[in-house]
């Protein structure tokens, strides 16, 4: 984040400018932090991100205000194990991911053919699918040796 011209706002302020949050300075760096982020991090890297900006911002202040971010709507958290919450911003657009349980990477993805079994799954159980989540965990196939 450059210090010589002003930064238009992230995708993230804009969100609570909407839901008339007030941006304070450590609010405004934890909410660029997050739009910037192209994993899902959790608070403690969120953290490492906000205090390489900042140093003044508290651990205390990250974990408060994903928890208001989360609690409003404006990122999702989520539980990929491991024991540690990560974190996106709600994009409103349906994704589900897949989990590298070797590195922790997580990938992002939609499939039709998943949607659509879903669908049908909820149907022949009679119901009508109003949400779900996909977390799929697994290893990368090892790359065979040619000999």
């Amino acid at each position: 984040m450059s210090e010589e011209a002003p930064e238009q706002a992230s995708r993230i302020e804009k969100l609570c400018a909407e839901q008339g949050l007030r941006m304070t300075a450590p609010r405004r760096v934890i909410a660029r932090v997050l739009s910037e982020a192209s994993d899902h991090p959790d608070v403690d890297e969120v953290y490492r991100r906000v205090h390489a900006v900042d140093p003044r911002i508290s651990l205390s202040t990250v974990y408060r205000t994903v928890g208001l971010l989360t609690r409003k709507g404006i990122i999702a958290r989520h539980d990929f194990g491991a024991g540690r919450m990560r974190f996106e911003e709600a994009s409103g657009e349906h994704h589900d991911h897949l989990i590298n349980v070797e590195t922790g990477a997580v990938i992002e993805f939609h499939n039709e053919e998943i949607e659509r079994l879903q669908e049908r799954v909820a149907k022949e159980l009679g119901f009508e699918l109003v949400g779900h989540r996909l977390q799929l965990f697994g290893v990368p196939l090892k790359r065979r040796r040619e000999r």
